[in-house]
């Protein structure tokens, strides 16, 4: 919750603002090869190993983001906490399924939503406190020590989430290729958009290569086609989450350059929008609407809320919080809700998997449109910032509005 507001001041003092989106997108690329490996990993010999590694790698990526001396150095650290989320958080959706029945798992995705109300509240101001008076590095090197108790509690209860007994022996291999093939292409493509000069071309179609090979071996068959039920499931997820960090990463940098704000009342923007997503989370984890109804509703919030705060930071800065809640109600109302579609129709041997590509959708998404949306606004330079933002904020309502046409498609046909 608070990178978002202390990577302004990260990039000026490493000079690395044209790195500045890689500061995001390093963490989703690498957690796309941990978020696959973990699917048939967990699936194959239950969670806790994978869920116990990923926390203790992620906080090894927090130290080498917290010392980092050069803005490459820093992108590292944040790649290798990207590792580490992939692998947990698939570990915690199979979690999830096998302990708590369908009719209590809304409730569940709702109370891992409650879960963010005090970062919500905290993180993003003590994140520009620190960066003002302290020093950005403490926004990482401080989580580590709050990272290590939490982890001992879960220990026992993780102890009887082993795999099913009829546990398949999902095929790795091939699905390992696919994620290098994914990840290194994604990588590739965004490098190609930042560079300039006639490596542009190659990079950006060797990128593509990577992506086209990968990932139908990765997610359900027909997503990009936008077939019913669980394909569409996945593409809502991952549309909806590319197009609100795509506008969540870059308000900070607005706020901070073009209206002269402090890093903590940048922060302001980014907390209203997280306690509107806790909100709605709360809303619809305890209502008997149907998740789809939920999931439509949100991606029309999302979408609206990118008009609204792209108008905003083009007028006046204080003007963005209050437009940006309704992006973040849209996403508390959406992402809940998806994740009890993507459960509802897994069966047990299925969960890992499923939930990996639920994941995938969900980095690929943000990785790709946070690194369009940057190289579209390192492309006008500093001296055009306000006509930059203004093209990203009209590539991310695209892509959010084709996120709503998506989340028209969650019902499989019977």
């Amino acid at each position: 919750m608070a990178v978002g507001t202390v990577m302004p001041v990260v990039a000026a003092e490493l000079n690395g603002l044209s790195l500045y989106a890689w500061g995001f997108s390093a963490t989703l690329i690498a957690g796309l090869l941990s978020t696959v490996l973990a699917g048939g990993w967990i699936d194959r010999s239950g969670p806790m190993r994978p869920f116990l590694i990923g926390l203790a790698t992620f906080v090894a990526g927090l130290a080498v983001a917290g010392v980092a001396t050069t803005m490459w150095q820093f992108v590292i650290g944040r790649a290798v906490q990207g590792i580490g989320t992939g692998l947990a958080m698939v570990a915690m959706y199979v979690v999830v399924a096998r302990i708590y029945p369908e009719s209590l798992r809304p409730r569940v995705f709702a109370a891992e939503s409650a879960a963010w109300v005090l970062p919500s509240l905290i993180g993003p101001a003590v994140g520009g406190v620190l960066a003002e008076h302290i020093g950005w590095r403490w926004v990482f090197l401080g989580l580590i020590p709050l990272v290590i108790p939490p982890t001992l509690l879960l220990v026992r209860a993780l102890r009887g989430t082993a795999a099913p007994a009829a546990a398949p022996r999902t095929p790795g291999g091939g699905r390992a290729v696919a994620a290098v093939a994914v990840s290194v292409g994604a990588a590739v493509l965004l490098y190609g958009l930042d560079a300039p000069g006639w490596i542009t071309v190659p990079a950006v179609a060797a990128g593509l290569a990577g992506l086209v090979f990968g990932l139908p071996r990765l997610l359900p068959a027909g997503t990009f086609r936008l077939r019913r039920g669980l394909p569409s499931v996945v593409l809502t997820r991952g549309l909806l989450a590319g197009a609100f960090m795509g506008t969540d990463v870059f308000i900070p940098l607005a706020l901070t350059t073009l209206h002269g704000f402090s890093p903590t009342e940048a922060g302001i923007a980014l907390t209203v929008a997280a306690l509107g997503w806790s909100a709605a989370s709360q809303y619809q984890g305890r209502s008997r609407r149907p998740r789809a109804f939920f999931v439509r509703l949100g991606a029309a919030s999302v979408t609206a809320g990118i008009v609204a705060v792209t108008v905003a930071l083009q007028l006046g800065g204080w003007a963005a919080a209050p437009a940006w809640l309704i992006g973040g109600a849209g996403m508390g109302f959406a992402v809940g809700s998806l994740s009890v579609l993507l459960l509802d129709g897994s069966g047990p041997q299925e969960q890992g998997i499923n939930s990996s590509a639920l994941q995938i959708g969900d980095m690929l998404g943000t990785s790709l449109v946070v690194g369009i949306a940057g190289a579209l606004v390192a492309a006008f330079g500093p001296g055009r910032l306000e006509l930059g933002l203004a093209a990203a904020g009209t590539l991310l309502t695209a892509v959010a509005a084709l996120g709503v046409v998506a989340a028209l498609r969650l019902e499989a046909r019977t």
